[in-house]
């Protein structure tokens, strides 16, 4: 088998190097407090993309700070309500991609919703004082602001809101939803049922914003955590901030938040993965608690991996 990383003996031990602040879950119990307190003035309207078995909307609603954010919304016609839904979530600086990558999980009786990442590719509002695209660059916004100030903790937020709204649904069963997605889709699909535990399955793949510093170390912050070496190459280019900066990049640490999960875990790792190590996975999933099984794929990367959308297809169908 390729090496990359640790043996897979240390990777199933392994727990992680990014500090976690002392105040973690006070940062996140104040988060919700605000994103509870927000209007979401939820809209639904009718998308020009339309099929004979599904009601298809583009849902827009108000997160934290103001921000408009948008996402696909898709129901079936003519089934028994309440039915499950799925909470979809993309790959960084993508979008909720097509509609029609959605219909099998609408054709077998289930809503699904597709949130667009603020700023990212899609049509969600980035209120950072710009709309629009910023791409990249969204670890690092608001690292030298206030903790309560970084653009991913105003992302995860939005993923617990989405749960909350799709779950007030009418049609929906709050009991039967389910949360999946790619690299950084990965993490917020860990973030989402941590922050919303009433997700009951979720099925997440090589998940990105896990373990930072263990990124550093092993020479990887590159590609998708590129944000990362630009700022010390930039700003702080003799590291005299090093501990400061992983410390508050923490609060945005995806293994630090997955203790709260409730609902079963299918998750998914390629132990050649070079953009999201296999280790900072293993940081994030040896500290789930909750129902658990990892689908490892030796001789894959950050790619596709054969089988797996059959079998969380299959996962899923248990909600």
């Amino acid at each position: 088998m390729p090496i990359l990383d640790m043996p897979l003996e240390q990777l199933k031990e392994y727990q992680g190097c990014t500090p976690c602040p002392e105040d973690f879950d006070a940062y996140w119990e104040k988060a919700l407090a605000e994103m509870r307190a927000t209007d979401p003035q939820t809209e639904l309207i009718p998308s020009e993309f339309q099929v004979p078995f599904a009601d298809c909307f583009d849902l827009y609603f108000t997160g934290v700070r103001g921000a408009r954010i948008h996402a696909k919304y898709l129901r079936p016609k003519n089934c028994p309500e309440p039915h499950p839904a799925i909470l979809q979530f993309h790959g960084y600086s993508g979008n909720a991609g097509d509609w029609t990558d959605k219909l099998s999980y609408v054709a077998n009786g289930y809503s699904v919703a597709a949130m667009d990442c603020r700023g990212q590719g899609g049509e969600s509002e980035d209120t950072g004082r710009v709309k629009g695209y910023t791409l990249q660059g969204h670890i690092i916004r608001g690292l030298d602001d206030e903790s309560e100030n970084l653009l991913f903790r105003h992302i995860f937020l939005d993923t617990a809101q989405l749960a909350g709204i799709v779950m007030d649904m009418p049609e929906v069963d709050e009991n039967r939803v389910g949360a999946m997605g790619e690299s950084q889709g990965g993490a917020l699909t860990l973030v989402c049922a941590s922050l919303e535990p009433r997700i009951r399955r979720l099925a997440p793949v090589y998940p990105f914003l896990c373990d930072y510093k263990r990124v550093w170390d092993m020479d990887l912050a590159r590609n998708a955590y590129d944000d990362i070496f630009q700022y010390f190459r930039r700003f702080d280019p003799l590291h005299l901030r090093e501990e400061e900066i992983f410390k508050k990049l923490g609060y945005i640490d995806v293994q630090n938040l997955v203790k709260r999960i409730k609902g079963e875990v299918l998750m998914s790792v390629g132990l050649i993965d070079n953009i999201c190590p296999p280790s900072t996975q293993f940081a994030a999933y040896n500290k789930i608690t909750a129902p658990k099984q990892m689908a490892i794929y030796p001789d894959f990367g950050h790619e596709r991996l054969p089988g797996l959308s059959d079998m969380i297809y299959q996962f899923m169908l248990g909600l």
